[in-house]
This record gives structure tokens, sequence and C-alpha cells, in this order.
């Protein structure tokens, strides 16, 4: 630091007249050299919950004998103070020097937690009852051995299977030998992997398979793919493939750009200044890949002349005029060495060069002019820590939200409590991965087209959508195309996007009352997420404008947090711990995030190689987890860096959502409608959460079914209608089979009777030892299922007013009832 007659404000002068930043006086650092700055100090105390260093500063209790030195003389991880250390009950002692105590439900979990790695010693390796240990030693599912899938990814859960597999009666044998139910077949939808369900020698047309996203007529801004579907008309012909059958990039004229320009790997022209200007003016990047800096005249090895030559450091001052103006000769300089003098006013550490000295900073610091250096706020980088970064001087330190325990081997923050795993979507089943365990099972089967997925974890409940093509259209239908889905789980309401009727709608988890929320300025909608402790809905629109938007849970207060730079924003989820929402775009091939009010935006993965066609994402801990359909496969990554990419799951059949189940991931709070004495927060109908936007706003509001209005207390109907006259029909606007079971002990079946309904039986069994029963359907309620649009739709049913036994006559209707509006 300057030796000046005075210090700036905000700066303390020590005894040697060198000048400190005023926050490092008394703070037991001897930051003057001279100590001047810790003389005269008040004697400082710690407080209970600290710990007092040998110095005598003060650091927080929770980081005594935690690994990391944080006390400058190190005393709160010497070995006299960390040696007395006795692990509570619900932790483990990793025994060994290192005294450390790691959370009891890591113990034999796969992953070394203890430096020494004693927490996976001892641990039994068999798989459970029932499963079947691939050769890689990864757990399976009998149900998927010997099924014609690779699903161990060493093929050894496809050896020594016997002849091919005989199908019932009431089931269709493919080409490949795999049987899919016989009323599946011919319906537009290819269930068997070489499509001979829905082939012209069995069906007759042309044996086009369905798809999601094929209509009948493409609109005017649309491009028809040779399959039926339906995609941007700007995205032809722009190198990248969007079509399933990438009909949209076949007969392309070669792109060619001017002289003057530089064509980007999808083949689009940006102009020549904009190539290697460290601005990504390419959607590849590709702009940027290649470029050579030009080298700069800098570091202790180089030495610039004051006529601008640049030359080796080597050369200075050995009796070599090698700068033309003979710069590197300075008589007077050369062999002085101006640390000697007040250490060359710098405030730490001063290297004498041949020719002038340089002021440097230790590790944590940075020079904030030539000669004074300042504490670097680690902090400032969001990498910097897996969840809660606090700096100090000359350091930072990592914490962990609760419910989180920092890995004394990984530093990053890990869950406690039991191992997580992953849910997701594989067309016909929905299936689950532990993600430490690496155990792989199915959890439902027998779907035709399930593609949203959401959890109920308190109550192990999975919600999912089934879309049903058929060739049977409806006369009246109030779900047209489910594809995302959200519940919850603090007020028991369920959300979902439609992109059928442009839509997103609510309904209470019993399925008993219902309500559109939003249907304008909506063209694509897809993706849904919820915070309900603050009261926000996300959801994602890939449209003619695509875009991610935020509103109320109730509706209210709708605002767009991303427009830019943003194509095919398939999945959205929230990272609820850090406040970021994350999204995929297939179309720019990206995974990236933004905080909740759409600030801070980073991206995490861009790369058109790793991310085919990105379709959902779950985010725990310091992962990304995502399902891409062009290469049918879950893989997951690092958030932080993007790196460390692994596949968990390949050779899939167009898998679609995915979750994350955990306990952390769905955090308890209040139901905000039941909190005080009138049940249902004294709503007549639909109690939703309001979003809380200041310490003031409401914590609920009252809805009414569409059509209808609050009256004077802004609880009750107007119009006089009764909340038994709207459950009469709402009963079982049954949820275009959106679908809800236990999955800890489910029933699950399905009947295919030949000229009949489907029907589904959901339920939780029996004998499920001290859980409560949970039925998600009334008992002995069947749910008609039938389709149009692409998506199931649900006739309605008439139930018995009061009592809690349905009527064994269930009354169907062929259209939805009439709701009187008479007063």
């Amino acid at each position: 630091m300057t030796a000046t007659d005075e210090c700036e404000d905000g700066q303390f002068q020590c005894n040697n007249r060198r000048c400190i930043p005023t926050i490092w006086r008394c703070d037991d650092d001897d930051d003057c050299s001279d100590n001047s700055d810790e003389e005269n100090c008040p004697k400082k105390t710690c407080a209970p919950a600290e710990f007092a260093c040998l110095n005598g500063q003060c650091v927080p209790g929770r980081w005594r004998c935690d690994g990391e030195p944080e006390c400058p003389d190190g005393s709160d991880e010497a070995a006299e103070t960390c040696s007395i250390q006795t692990c509570p009950p619900e932790k483990f002692d990793c025994g060994g020097s290192t005294n450390k105590c790691v959370s009891l439900s890591w113990r034999c979990d796969g992953e070394k937690d203890c430096e020494n790695g004693a927490d996976e010693e001892d641990c039994a390796s068999a798989c459970p009852s029932g499963e079947f240990m691939c050769g890689n030693r990864k757990c399976l599912a009998s149900t998927y051995v010997c099924d014609s899938d690779d699903d161990c990814g060493d093929g050894s859960d496809e050896l020594k299977c016997a002849s091919p597999l005989t199908c019932g009666p009431d089931h269709l044998r493919c080409n490949t030998s795999e049987c899919v139910p016989l009323m599946w077949s011919c319906d537009g939808d290819p269930d068997c992997s070489d499509s001979s369900d829905e082939g012209p020698e069995r069906c007759g047309g042309d044996g086009a398979p369905y798809l999601l996203n094929r209509r009948a007529n493409c609109s005017a801004g649309e491009f028809r793919c040779a399959n039926g579907e339906c995609v941007r008309l700007t995205w032809k012909c722009d190198g990248d493939p969007d079509c399933k059958d990438k009909s949209d990039e076949s007969d392309c004229p070669l792109l060619t750009c001017r002289p003057d320009e530089f064509q980007c790997g999808d083949g689009s022209c940006i102009h020549g200044t904009k190539q290697c200007n460290k601005v990504h003016d390419c959607v590849d990047h590709s702009d940027e890949s290649g470029c050579v800096n030009a080298t700069r005249c800098e570091g202790p090895l180089k030495f610039l002349c004051k006529n601008g030559e640049c030359i080796d450091s080597s050369k200075v001052c050995d009796s070599v005029k090698d700068c033309k103006d003979r710069s590197d000769e300075p008589k007077k300089e050369c062999g002085l060495n101006e640390c000697m003098i007040n250490n060359g006013g710098c405030s730490h550490v001063c290297m004498d060069r041949p020719i002038g000295f340089e002021c440097q900073c230790p590790p944590g610091y940075r020079l904030l002019d030539r000669k004074t250096c300042g504490d670097i706020d680690e902090c400032e980088n969001p990498d910097a820590c897996s969840q809660i970064c606090i700096n100090y001087k000359g350091d930072f330190k990592c914490e962990c939200y609760e419910g989180y325990e920092m890995d004394p081997v990984t530093k990053t923050c890990k869950a406690e409590g039991k191992s997580p795993y992953l849910l997701f979507t594989n067309r016909h089943e929905i299936r689950r991965i532990d993600l430490v365990k690496r155990d792989y099972s199915q959890v439902v089967s027998t779907q035709k087209n399930a593609v949203a997925l959401d959890l109920d974890v308190a109550n192990n409940r999975v919600f999912w959508c089934d879309l049903v093509p058929s060739h049977v259209p409806l006369l009246e239908s109030h779900l047209h195309t489910p594809v995302g889905l959200a519940l919850d789980w603090l007020q028991h309401n369920l959300y979902w996007t439609d992109s059928g009727d442009k839509s997103i709608s609510v309904a209470s988890a019993d399925a008993t009352k219902r309500r559109v929320l939003i249907s304008t300025d909506l063209s694509e909608p897809r993706s849904i997420a919820l915070d309900p402790h603050h009261g926000f809905m996300y959801w994602s629109d890939w449209g003619t404008r695509a875009k991610i938007e935020k509103a109320g849970m109730n509706g209210v207060d709708r605002q767009v947090l991303v427009a830019d730079s943003i194509e095919w924003p398939n999945g959205i989820t929230l990272d609820v711990a850090n406040r970021r929402l994350y999204w995929v775009d297939s179309k720019l091939h990206l995974i990236a995030s933004v905080d909740l009010n759409g600030a801070h935006r980073r991206t995490h993965m861009s790369s058109a190689e790793t991310l085919g066609h990105p379709y959902a994402l779950a985010v725990f801990e310091d992962r990304i987890y995502w399902t891409d359909r062009d290469r049918a496969a879950v893989f997951m990554a690092n958030r932080l860096s993007g790196q460390d990419i692994h596949t968990l799951a390949e050779n899939l059949n167009d898998p679609h959502d995915i979750v994350v189940f955990h306990q952390l991931r769905q955090p308890q709070g209040p139901d905000s409608c039941n909190l005080g004495s009138m049940a249902n927060g004294g709503c007549e109908y639909l109690c939703l959460k309001a979003p809380q936007i200041t310490e003031h706003s409401p914590k609920y509001t009252c809805a009414c079914p569409n059509g209808q209005d609050l009256g004077p207390d802004m609880r009750g109907l107007v119009f006089g209608l009764v909340c038994a006259g709207v459950y009469l029909v709402w009963r079982n606007w049954r949820r275009n089979s959106t679908k809800s079971m236990n999955f800890d002990n489910p029933v699950y079946r399905k009947t295919t009777g030949e000229g009949e309904e489907d029907e589904i039986h959901i339920g939780r069994t029996d004998g499920m030892g001290h859980h409560a029963h949970h039925h998600p359907y009334p008992q002995g309620v069947n749910v008609g299922v039938v389709g149009a649009s692409g998506g199931t739709c649900p006739q309605f049913i008439a139930l018995p007013l009061g009592g809690s036994m349905p009527d064994p006559g269930t009354h169907w209707y062929t259209e939805q009832p009439m709701l009187s509006s008479a007063k």
C-alpha cells in the first residue's frame, strides 16, 4: 500500500504509514506488517455458538473439525481439538485419524463419503430379492430380462434367453417377437419396435405412425413434415432436423455466404467481423471455435519496450540493447531493488524485477490498484459452492441448506435421508432408477403413450397423463392434449397445460373441482412447475413466440421471464433449494437457467452432439437429469460445470417426462387453505394459493367453476350454486387419463377386452400396515377412456348426492351435463 501522508476515507493508517481497509482493523491479522492495526483493540469474547481460535479470532462453532481450517492458525482443525470429537447417534463415525462424522443414511449407499471409505466397508453387494444382477453389477427388475432390450448396458440381461415368447390370446406378436395388447394394433401408433402392429399388410393404408405434433392441416406459419408433423416454417432448411423423419432438411439448396461473411455450422451466415470477437453470434458457437488469441506482452517472462516491442525478460538489464529504443537497459534502474524500500509500497508481496517491481497478493486476494490487495469475493462466482457461499477475508466457506450435509470427499451438498431416485415415462410404462444404488425397475406398465408425470412425495403417489390416440371422436371434451402436469403438494391441487385447447387449468387432487386459469396468449404450452411455498407457477410455451412465463397459482400477476434466445423450451424444472428455473431447448440444443425473477441467466450446456432432442429435465443436488428423444436415453451431468456426463438408461422407447423422488424435492410447509378454523379457507369451491409478492399478500383466494363468479364475501358462488351441484358434474371429469397411484405397494390393472372401452382401476392395496389407506378415486368407480385429437378424453359420471359410497349403477353421459344458472 502506498506510503502517503494521508489515507483515504475507509482506510486505516499504520504506524509505518501504510494504508489498509478500516474493516481489517482489530481482526486478529497483522495487515500493517508492524501489528499496529491490532494494537489498542477491545478484548474480544467469542459467543457460545462460536469457536475461539488460539489467536483470539472467532469462527462459527459448526466449522470446528469440518476438515477445512478457518482459523488463521489452523487451531479449529488441530489434532488436540478434533481428537475428542464424538459422533452423535444419527451420524456414522468414519474412524481412523480423520475423526469425521457423516450422515448415517449414507452408510452403504454406494458412494464413499468418508475419506477412508469406511462408510462403504462390509456392505452386501447382492441385488434385492427378485432382481437380476447385470454383468456390470447393476440391479435390474426381472421384467426387463429377456425383453429384447439391452437394459443392463452390457447386454447381460439378454444372454441365455429361451426361445421367443408365446403371446396370449389378447396380445399380438410383433415381427420382433415382442407381445403387445391386441387392441393397440392399427391405432395409428406403432407399439412394436419394428412398427409391425401398424403395417399396411395388417391395417391397410400407409401405416404412418402417430406423432404428438401430427395434425390434419398445418397453419400458414408451419411446415408439414412427410410424416404429418407440423413444425415452424422458419425451421425448414436451417441445417438442424426438427421433423422426426428429418424431412424438413431434405431437398434444401446448398447455402453459401458472401466473401465478407462467415458461415456457421448450421449453414447460416454472419458478418465476417463477428468471427473470433469473443461473442457467440452463431447458434452453434462455431464462430468462436478455433480462434487464436494474439500473444500479449504480459507476465514475468515478457518485457514490453516503450516503443511497443516485446522481448524476453531474460534480455532485460543484460548490458545488451535488445529494444530498439534501448528501454531494456536503463542505467539508473538496472540493479536497483525497489522492494527493499518500504516493501515497494506493496500491501503484501513485493516482487523485484530487472527493471522496476511488481506487487502481488496472497491466495484469496487481488490487486485493487497497482499496490493494494483486497479480498476476493469468491461468492460472486455462482459455481463456487453447491448451495450457500460465505465470503470472509482471504477465503470463502461453502455450507448447505437444512436437510443437506457437506460431503467431506466431494465437498458438495448431499441430501440426507433415503436415496433419491428418478421416475421417467417411457411411452408404455413408467420406470424408476435409484440414483445411488442404480437399481432399475418398472413402476407402471401397459400404458399407451405416457407423457407427463409428477409426484406426491409425502403420500407416495405418482400422477401421470397418457395420450391415447383413437379414431373415435367425442361429442364433448374438456381435456384435449394435456402435456404438462404439476402437483401443489401443500394445498393438494393438480395443475396441467393443455396444448389442444391452449390453456392452463387446475383441479382439486380428488378431481371434484376444476377451473381453467389461463386461456389467452398461449400458443403451444408445454411444461409446468410449481412453487407452492411462494404461490407461483411457471410454464413454457414453444409456439410462434417461444417463452417461459410465470403467474400466481391463482392465475394472477402473469409475467414473462424468458423471451430472448429461446426457440423450443420443451421442459422446465425448479431448483427449489437455490431458487432457480432450468429449461431445455430442443432447437438450440442447450440447458439454461435463470433466477425466479428471470435475471442472472446462465447456459449450463450447449451442444447439438450431447443434446440431440432434450425433452424434459430434473435438478437435484449438483446434478441435472434429462430425457433425450433422439437418443432414446436418460442422461445426467454436473449442473455447475456441465461436465461429467453419464448415461443412466438407454435403448428406450421414446422417453418423455422425468422427475426426482426425494422428500427435499417437496419441502413441507403450511396448507394456506386450512390454517384457520374454516376448512378449505371457507371457500365454497376451489381454494388456491395466492402469490406471495409482499408480506401483506393474501395467503389464498377462492375460485369458482368456469363461467361463475364469487359472491360478495369472496368465498361463495353467485347464482346460488351449491357445492353439491358442482360435485354432481365434476366428480369424475376424470383427468383425460391423468391418473394417480401409490407406488409403495401399487395395484394397477388394465383390461383389454374385445370390443369394450378401456377400464382403468387405480388405488392402494389393503393391508398396508400402519399406513393410512388412500384411494385417489372412490372404490368401485371405473373411469371410461376414449380419445380424440391425439388425447384421451373423459366421459362424465354422475354420482349420488350425500353419503360416501358411489351409486353401483353408474350413469354415463355422452355429453357434458349442463349447469343451471337460474338465480
